[in-house]
């Protein structure tokens, strides 16, 4: 992983081979990724209203990035490329686990989609810059976040947009995302480490030092009768769209 211009490995290889073990049930939404099903349309809502926003399209039209590149960084076994690809764009999907690529290239395969999955840092990679580039429930995952968020901001093009989201770093992540969330099977043991969460403030900085500014935050909240759900209560998880600062 990574290249030998590269210092430091972002991706701990540790959390890329946790993951990659996972990969055959990625896409079962009743099995160990459940919870990524579940806030998979949260964070779609967040990144259709960002890519009208940003872009100025028609929040009606069915395809707003027909014409448009988007690289999902840490795209798992695709969850949130397929749907980019639905919405109009050519999308560029990223993980440094070979086996979720593998598993992700299949699935898109089965249903038709053309999406082009690479294995691998994204900093190591000759790839070039997207209008959208998204990184979702991935920094807090990554132990030189500084260095991993410059090689984020550098394949953002000029008038690009960039979508994250990532738990916060809260009493309350700490005692339902991590304690309450294991303990009954929500996420698998070990997915998350508190201490590695960032908050929305330290997020905003970093993103400042790479260049980058945010133009609008939400938190993800969860309430019972309407489960998860986009609000402004940052307490648990929060996603943000940046693009380059003027």
């Amino acid at each position: 992983m990574g290249n030998a211009n590269v210092s430091n490995v972002t991706i701990r290889p540790e959390e890329a081979e946790f993951f990659a073990d996972l990969a055959k049930d990625w896409w079962n939404p009743k099995g160990k990724m459940a919870s990524l099903h579940q806030v998979n349309p949260v964070r779609l809502e967040f990144i259709r209203t960002a890519v009208d926003t940003h872009f100025g399209g028609d929040s009606r039209g069915i395809r707003p990035l027909a014409g448009k590149s988007a690289l999902d960084i840490g795209c798992g076994a695709g969850l949130v490329c397929e749907p980019l690809a639905r919405l109009g764009a050519a999308v560029t999907g990223v993980d440094a686990a070979s086996e979720n690529v593998s598993a992700a290239a299949a699935h898109a395969e089965a249903v038709g989609l053309d999406i082009r999955y690479m294995a691998g840092e994204v900093a190591g990679l000759d790839i070039g810059t997207f209008d959208l580039v998204t990184c979702l429930e991935v920094v807090e995952h990554v132990a030189d976040k500084p260095a991993f968020l410059a090689d984020v901001a550098a394949r953002l093009s000029p008038s690009g947009l960039l979508v994250m989201s990532t738990p916060n770093r809260t009493a309350a992540s700490r005692m339902l995302l991590v304690g309450a969330a294991e303990a009954v099977g929500y996420v698998p043991k070990g997915t998350h480490h508190w201490e590695d969460f960032v908050t929305p403030e330290e997020l905003e900085a970093l993103l400042a030092n790479a260049g980058l500014e945010v133009t609008e935050r939400r938190g993800i909240a969860w309430r019972p009768g309407k489960g998860l759900h986009l609000a402004e209560d940052e307490a648990l998880n929060y996603i943000l769209s940046a693009k380059r600062a003027a």
